[in-house]
């Protein structure tokens, strides 16, 4: 799918992005689809770039990275994967940004690493279970996004653990990492920019912040009544 077939309003996704409910939102993010556009040009390049004398050498040198390798690929789009993904998790958009962000560090880590059909799920599963534990303030366990992930749950243990000694456990993103990561998947959108996907991780605090507030007041008002 390419992103000239994403039919991305600037009020549609301003809206998605200012009034999407962490809990009460049953529409799929629309960072999802740019994401799954993304990674997927990501992976025709990388289909070409595999082709090269240069990727022979450099696969030897990031035998680690295999350990996302599957023995078979999964009869399932990077789309419908994120979609899954979310209808299971309700992961807010903010953490795919988060997810998109590691990936990238991922990768800049493991010059030799290049995203593809064998191991873009268990990648994606990972970076955004960590993502997840990052930016919420609730979580579900390991077994359940390994359930969700449709892998065991040692298995993902195991990812989740050789991902992070693999980048370093750089997990932290301020602002302006954010924003500028949120730009690029804008550009994705439009070559012309202005769609706004997410602005900052204050955007996804002031909700859940308001929404925290919402249900204190709700519990008070049962008590009261």
């Amino acid at each position: 799918m390419g992103s000239s077939s994403l039919a991305i309003s600037p009020r549609k996704l301003r809206s998605d992005v200012y009034s999407y409910s962490y809990e009460n939102d049953s529409n799929t993010p629309l960072v999802i689809s740019v994401l799954a556009s993304l990674i997927e040009r990501t992976m025709t390049r990388n289909e070409r770039i595999t082709k090269n004398s240069t990727w022979a050498v450099l696969s030897t040198k990031d035998a680690k990275t295999r350990v996302f390798d599957c023995h078979e690929i999964p009869d399932m789009t990077i789309q419908s994967y994120l979609e899954r993904i979310f209808r299971y998790t309700r992961a807010g958009p903010s953490v795919y940004v988060v997810a998109y962000v590691y990936i990238d560090r991922f990768c800049q880590a493991n010059p030799g690493f290049r995203i593809n059909a064998r191991n873009v799920h268990r990648l994606l599963i990972t970076t955004i279970m960590v993502a997840s534990k990052y930016v919420e303030d609730m979580n579900y366990r390991n077994s359940y996004f390994a359930r969700v992930g449709g892998l065991g749950t040692k298995e993902l243990n195991k990812l989740e653990m050789d991902f992070l000694f693999l980048m370093g456990f750089k997990l932290h993103v301020n602002v302006s990492v954010f924003e500028s990561y949120c730009c690029h998947l804008e550009r994705e959108v439009s070559i012309g920019g202005g769609y706004h996907i997410e602005k900052t991780l204050r955007c996804a605090e002031v909700i859940k912040s308001r929404q925290c507030g919402e249900r204190r007041f709700n519990q008070i008002a049962r008590i009261m009544m």
